[in-house]
């Protein structure tokens, strides 16, 4: 089967809500890391087969095919097509995903895949609630046959992650040790310039702004649940934010074709479900299932991008999987750095790949919870 390569990944840094690019249309967000990826890559714009972007609540400034948009405000060709992917959390891994698929299928040999997210002004579940305009207050996932099959229960991200908690035994003062940890973990790869490779500066913003050096237990300690008689709290939880990210894909003969330089292939590629109800466990199955079809085991994989919706999610995933702390998130996850969720698949890949190159391991793993109970796992092996 083709090889699918990454050639190269940038990002957006990560900006607050209401922060530093909360002001920026979203398509500006979009061409800016496009703009960026072809500068540092030398690639043609021309000769791109298609443009893949993920982005959630796709109205408003996202609506109309932010991915197409996106490229057209960069100023590049208009002969290449885009498309944008709603997997929620998901959505840019899955564009990558789709790239790397067109590439092994032989369709396509040159893919731009990323994803953009302005949280700040467009509020997140925009895309659910906005028919309460038109008289139709149903939720999206209120069918009457969805009814039928899961009941009147609540579909809330925040009672999953709750449930998570108590299912697993996790407790409050555990989620908020791991929660300390991925902010001294991104501070400190913030200050040592880990980051410095994948970000492109934005509207005078050049570091991510989520991380907080004053973040302590004690304060932690002191928050209110989410929900009554809950754990999670909102240090416990992503940080809403906003951001782009982007990657190239291309083909073995367009490596050879336009002299691109490849730093990883993909090794493995999937995604399963899980309960939509429980909706944040599906990276538990997901992995064990992405394992299997690669022939691997834990232990052969060298660092893990565990998306930090929330605490429990995390732990929870360490202790059914038995991948090891000190291969996780080592650079910090979204509690501190903020989860833009339409950018966040293809920004977590864009870390992964440069923490591998800068220990010198081989394969990484990226997985993160979605809505609908469903989860994407990629599976990369370093080159050179």
């Amino acid at each position: 089967m083709p090889e699918a390569y990454l050639i190269d990944a940038v990002r957006t840094p990560v900006g607050r809500r209401g922060g530093g690019l909360s002001t920026i249309h979203p398509a500006d967000l979009g061409a800016h890391v496009i703009t960026a990826l072809f500068e540092r890559t030398g690639a043609d714009p021309s000769e791109v087969d298609d443009v893949m972007f993920g982005c959630v609540d796709t109205i408003g400034a996202q609506a109309g095919d932010i991915a197409r948009t996106a490229w057209l405000v960069a100023g590049y060709p208009e002969q290449v097509p885009g498309v944008t992917v709603d997997r929620q959390c998901g959505s840019s891994q899955q564009a990558l995903h789709f790239a790397a698929q067109a590439v092994m299928s032989g369709t396509a040999d040159l893919v731009v895949a990323g994803g953009v997210q302005n949280m700040s002004r467009i509020p997140i579940a925009s895309a659910m609630t906005v028919g309460e305009q038109f008289g139709d207050p149903t939720p999206t996932a209120m069918s009457p046959g969805w009814a039928h099959r899961y009941g009147d229960e609540e579909l809330s991200q925040f009672r999953a992650a709750d449930h998570i908690a108590l299912r697993w035994e996790i407790s409050r003062a555990e989620m908020e040790e791991y929660a300390l940890a991925s902010h001294q973990r991104a501070i400190t790869a913030r200050t040592e310039g880990r980051f410095d490779c994948e970000i492109v500066p934005c509207n005078g913003v050049s570091d991510d702004e989520g991380p907080r050096a004053d973040t302590t237990l004690d304060r932690m300690a002191g928050l209110k649940p989410l929900r009554e008689n809950g754990r999670i709290t909102t240090a416990l939880s992503s940080q809403l934010a906003d951001g782009a990210s982007a990657i190239l894909v291309a083909s073995a003969e367009a490596v050879r074709r336009y002299k691109l330089q490849p730093r990883a292939r993909v090794h493995h590629l999937s995604a399963r479900g899980a309960d939509p109800v429980a909706m944040l466990t599906a990276p538990i199955r997901a992995t064990r299932h992405a394992l299997r079809r690669a022939g691997m085991t834990v232990d052969e994989i060298d660092l893990f991008e565990v998306n930090e919706a929330f605490a429990s999610v995390v732990l929870a995933w360490m202790r059914e999987v038995k991948a090891p702390w000190e291969k996780v998130n080592v650079n910090g996850g979204a509690i501190a750095l903020g989860h833009p969720i339409g950018a966040t698949g293809t920004k977590l890949m864009g870390t992964l790949l440069n923490e591998l190159e800068r220990t010198g391991g081989r394969f990484g793993l990226q997985t993160m919870c979605e809505g609908g109970g469903q989860a994407n796992v990629t599976i990369i092996e370093r080159l050179g």
